[in-house]
């Protein structure tokens, strides 16, 4: 059976080659007599940690007693960590959620990826506290870089694992191509733990660098879903 014009679009646009596939929608989905596991309990899951995650950094925000900004600025090293955190979290979660979406199944691999990736991610709390309580100094910066550098492995395992799940039918492997995207963001990642101990702010500037490429949704996904809606809805002549 051919594959559907969506998957072609992107695989040509990606340097991918088409096999013979079949795109299902549906969820669950059946894959050679096998009922595929479903990515919706995955998302769930992963919405809840990481609501947690950030309700556990915003308690560690320390209120001041007063107004004055004496009392504010002991802090501002600590909402500075917690600003730079939330924006990653919300980077991997966006992302997660639009590859989970175009993910047609997931196999037990993919779970122990998943959970490698919200390990890391649940150590965000205690890196941005440590940065609160000891400044921008170069261990408690380059713990973080350290944090997100197996994050960001632990994504990219994530992803692998959904890719070799579907197989030669694989919609994330037609969607994400080669992959540099990511691999570019590890490898800035793992270069601000050395650069911290240079200087801190240099590996602060290599993290929001990251940040700044990703801050918009993966453009990647949302053309698929736009074009799956095309497809799905052609308009009228």
């Amino acid at each position: 059976m051919p594959a559907s014009p969506v998957a072609s679009k992107f695989l040509s646009g990606n340097g991918g080659e088409v096999g013979d596939a079949l795109f299902i929608d549906a969820i669950p989905v059946h894959f050679v007599g096998v009922l595929a596991m479903k990515t919706d309990r995955l998302m769930a899951f992963t919405d809840a940690v990481l609501a947690i995650v950030i309700t556990i950094m915003v308690l560690d925000l320390h209120v001041p007693a007063t107004g004055s900004w004496q009392e504010i600025k002991p802090v501002v090293p600590l909402l500075v960590a917690y600003a730079l955190a939330f924006i990653n979290i919300g980077i991997f979660w966006t992302n997660h959620h639009h590859m989970l979406a175009t993910a047609s199944r997931v196999n037990g691999r993919a779970l122990w990826a998943n959970l490698f990736l919200l390990y890391w991610l649940s150590l965000m709390p205690f890196v941005i506290r440590w940065i609160g309580l000891a400044g921008f100094t170069p261990q408690p910066v380059a713990a973080y870089g350290a944090v997100t550098v197996m994050a960001a492995f632990g994504y990219i395992w994530l992803e692998r694992e959904l890719i070799l799940a579907e197989g030669t039918e694989s919609r994330i492997r037609a969607v994400v191509g080669s992959r540099k995207k990511e691999w570019v963001s590890f490898s800035l990642y793992g270069l601000g733990i050395p650069a911290a101990f240079i200087s801190p702010w240099i590996a602060v500037a290599l993290y929001i660098a990251v940040s700044l490429t990703w801050v918009v949704p993966d453009r990647r996904f949302e053309r698929w879903h736009n074009l799956q809606q095309s497809e799905a809805h052609p308009k009228a002549s």
